[in-house]
C-alpha cells in the first residue's frame, strides 16, 4: 500500500496528503520521526497538500501539527474527515 499522508510528529492531530484521498479510501500514512505506519479512512475527498484528520476533535480543541498548535476547531471534526479553513480558525490574536 502507498502511503498517502505524512504525519509530521507523533502527537500531532492531522496528516498531510500527498496524493489526492478519495471518500471512503482506507489510507495509510507514515509519522516522519520514526517511520512508523498509520491508516484512516476518508469521509471526504481530500486534496493532496490538505489536512486529514487523525482522531475526532472537539469544537474549541487545539489542533497540533508539528507538535504546536496550529489552529483551534471551530466546530466538531471527524476522524478521517478534511481539516481546513471551514473548521478551524487561526489562534494568532487570541
Amino acid at each position: 500500500m502507498v502511503s498517502k499522508f505524512l504525519v509530521h510528529a507523533n502527537e500531532d492531530f492531522v496528516g498531510v496528503a500527498t496524493y489526492d484521498i478519495k471518500k471512503g479510501e482506507e489510507v495509510e500514512g507514515v509519522f516522519l520521526s520514526n517511520g512508523q505506519k498509520t491508516s484512516v479512512k476518508a469521509i471526504e475527498d481530500i486534496s493532496l497538500g490538505h489536512k486529514i484528520a487523525l482522531r475526532d476533535i472537539k469544537n474549541g480543541d487545539k489542533i497540533l501539527e508539528y507538535s504546536e498548535p496550529v489552529g483551534k476547531a471551530t466546530k466538531d471534526i471527524k476522524k478521517g474527515e478534511h481539516v481546513h479553513i471551514h473548521n478551524i480558525k487561526t489562534m494568532r490574536w487570541e
